[in-house]
C-alpha cells in the first residue's frame, strides 16, 4: 500500500515530563520518595509513583530525527546535546500513542513538528480515525 496521509489525533511522548505529568521526587510526608523517583502530578495518580511504561511494556522514548535534516535544524537546541553525547547522534523513532482499534502496535507513522514514531501506547481519549 502505497504512503497516505490522514489526519488524526494522536499522543506523541517527549522527555520533559510535563507533557505526561511528572515530576522528579516528591514531598507528601505521608508518601515520601527519594528525589531520583518519578511521580505523577495531575489526575487522580497524584503523589503515586510513576513507572514510565507504555502499554506494551516498553519505556516512551522521544523521536531523534537525522542529524542533517530539517526537523533537526527546526529543533536546533538539542543539537548541543546530541554532538556532545555520540550515542544521541543517532536517529531513533519515537512513541506514539494512537486507538489500537485502528493503528495496532508497531505502526510507524510520521507527526510534524515531532517526526517519526511508534505507535506503542493506547490513546484512551479518542476512540476511531479523525476525518
Amino acid at each position: 500500500m502505497p504512503p497516505y496521509t490522514v489526519e488524526i489525533e494522536t499522543t506523541a511522548y517527549c522527555s520533559c515530563g510535563y507533557c505526561c505529568n511528572w515530576e522528579w521526587g516528591i514531598r507528601l510526608p505521608e508518601k515520601r520518595l527519594p528525589f531520583v523517583a518519578k511521580y505523577w502530578t495531575t489526575r487522580n495518580l497524584a503523589g503515586f509513583p510513576y513507572y514510565g511504561l507504555t502499554s506494551n511494556g516498553s519505556i516512551p522514548a522521544q523521536a531523534r530525527p537525522p542529524l542533517f535534516s530539517k526537523l533537526s535544524l527546526i529543533q536546533y537546541k538539542n543539537l548541543p546535546g546530541r554532538l556532545l553525547f555520540p550515542w544521541r547522534l543517532l536517529p531513533r523513532h519515537g512513541s506514539i500513542a494512537a486507538d489500537t482499534d485502528f493503528y495496532p502496535f508497531g505502526t510507524k507513522m510520521f507527526v510534524p513538528g515531532y517526526g517519526w514514531g511508534e505507535v506503542e501506547d493506547e490513546e484512551v481519549r479518542s476512540k476511531g480515525k479523525q476525518e
